[in-house]
């Protein structure tokens, strides 16, 4: 009789710090998948994507310039942030507010690596906000009239936002095991950056909020912007990365790795906050370079038709809109205005920097037009009035002091051929009226019509006699003359004049 010997071999197993990565990453995928349902997050993201929806279907009339629009995509990705900052710290304590804190010690997964889970949970909600932020910049990068560059590292603002708020979430829960801390720090943050009560002033101090949107009526070239982007991106992306690793190393965690990447976040976070808060400050190169481009630009020129239209390099595409709007007014206009050669320059004023109100002067030299790096709604009719003030005065300079019934064909000449010309009269006057005197608006100084003037322009737009257009072609001479009454004006166009002259007529 014989006996076989056999030997089994032992199971083999891994390491254990291989068991305790899969672990973690096990834990954060379910963390992650109960923190993007949880109420708060849900809500979060339905409203980011309903703003997103509303805001960008009609954003910049149709005409963004991207290089504004990627810095519209920062804001809003901080109440995300918030719900994921909530969500995070609960989801923190809600062993110790189950009372199961202490069955955690039989597991694998000690507290710190636990606390690394939790902080992996928050980056598919970051990845989310990116998919938003990435929808939100395409969708105006594919609209027919964007012009200008998007900055990636004004991009990753959102995204970096809602980590680095998740990671707050994290280190707040650990640090208090508390289920209240979370939605009073929420409460301070929403006051703070989100309802504006934080500095009113972009400084360098003012950069460590998570976003800084600077943007008003008239952009800039992207090579005058002069805004911190990349290292502002570092910094936020610096505090995301110190503030997990510091909630892991509270809960335990005293890894070489977790040391490394402690002092790796804190030294980007530092390096990203003080050279942003350098760079918000002008250098003298972007200094020189504003004042070229608001006094003497180089500009990119075009003919079209009879005039010759010059636009910043980013702005060049743009050209044959404007060209449009002033053939409309031409085609009405009589005279030798008809045929007249423009010389449509666009001009900005860049010395302030970005987010600033200027105003540009009106230009004195003949038949010269400015447009400005706005277009769209309320610029059209602006614009248009500006052709038609040039038309008939000379000057922008000229135009800018006309009290007499030639207001009466200036507007007629910027609204006639609008689609609807009573809601362009209602856009292109400071109090949005179509009744007594007001401001029309110009890219340069303003114009002014009398209460008078309003009347007869309100008469001719709402109800054209038969034949208004040839008569303002065959009267064009009187019509242009200075020192034209509004009364005279009214007449030669078959309208009624108004009940009293206007007092810079008397």
């Amino acid at each position: 009789m014989s006996t076989v010997l056999t030997q089994e071999s032992a199971p083999v197993q891994a390491p254990l710090h291989d068991r305790g990565a899969r672990a973690v990453l096990a834990l954060a995928r379910f963390e992650a998948r109960r923190l993007l349902l949880s109420v708060p997050v849900v809500i979060a993201f339905v409203a980011y994507v309903a703003w997103i929806v509303w805001r960008t279907r009609e954003s910049w009339d149709g005409y963004p310039v991207l290089q504004e629009a990627d810095q519209a995509t920062q804001s809003t990705p901080m109440l995300v942030g918030l719900a994921v900052l909530l969500g995070a710290a609960r989801a923190v304590v809600r062993s110790e507010r189950h009372g199961t804190e202490h069955h955690f010690s039989v597991l694998v997964l000690r507290s710190w690596r636990r606390t690394a889970a939790h902080a992996l949970s928050v980056v598919p909600a970051a990845l989310l906000t990116a998919v938003c932020v990435a929808g939100q910049f395409g969708w105006e990068a594919l609209k027919p009239g964007a012009i200008g560059h998007g900055s990636p590292a004004e991009l990753a603002v959102g995204p970096l936002t809602v980590l680095a708020f998740g990671a707050l979430g994290v280190l707040l829960g650990r640090l208090t095991m508390s289920a209240f801390a979370a939605p009073l720090l929420v409460v301070v943050l929403l006051f703070v950056f989100v309802l504006g009560t934080g500095p009113s002033e972009v400084s360098g101090l003012s950069w460590l909020a998570p976003a800084i949107a600077e943007t008003g009526p008239d952009a800039l070239p992207s090579d005058l912007l002069g805004r911190p982007a990349a290292w502002h991106a570092l910094y936020l992306a610096g505090v995301a990365l110190g503030v997990a690793l510091l909630a892991v190393t509270v809960a335990g965690g005293r890894t070489a790795a977790v040391r490394a990447g402690l002092a790796l976040g804190l030294a980007a976070a530092v390096t990203g906050g003080v050279l942003q808060a350098r760079g918000a400050t002008p250098s003298p190169e972007l200094t020189a370079a504003r004042e070229r481009a608001s006094v003497k630009p180089d500009l990119t020129c075009a003919e079209h038709g009879r005039s010759r239209y010059c636009a910043l390099p980013e702005w060049a595409p743009r050209t044959g809109t404007w060209a449009g709007v002033v053939d409309r007014v031409q085609a009405v206009a009589g005279g030798s205005a008809h045929d007249r050669r423009l010389d449509v320059r666009q001009r900005i004023d860049a010395r302030y920097g970005p987010g600033t109100d200027t105003t540009i002067p009106a230009s004195t030299e003949p038949h010269r037009v400015t447009v400005g790096t706005a277009w769209g709604g309320n610029r059209v009719p602006e614009f248009s009035s500006a052709v038609a003030a040039v038309l008939v005065a000379g000057t922008e300079a000229a135009a800018s002091e006309l009290c007499d019934g030639r207001m009466v064909t200036v507007m007629w000449l910027s609204l006639s051929w609008q689609d609807d010309p009573m809601d362009a009269l209602r856009r292109v006057r400071l109090d949005d009226s179509v009744k007594g005197s007001a401001i029309v608006l110009s890219p340069t100084d303003p114009l002014s019509m009398t209460e008078g003037q309003t009347d007869v322009v309100r008469r001719l737009l709402e109800n054209p006699p038969a034949g208004v257009g040839a008569r303002v072609k065959e009267h064009w001479a009187e019509l242009t003359a200075p020192g034209v009454t509004t009364a005279e004006v009214a007449k030669l166009l078959g309208v009624a004049g108004p009940k009293k002259a206007d007092s810079c007529e008397e």
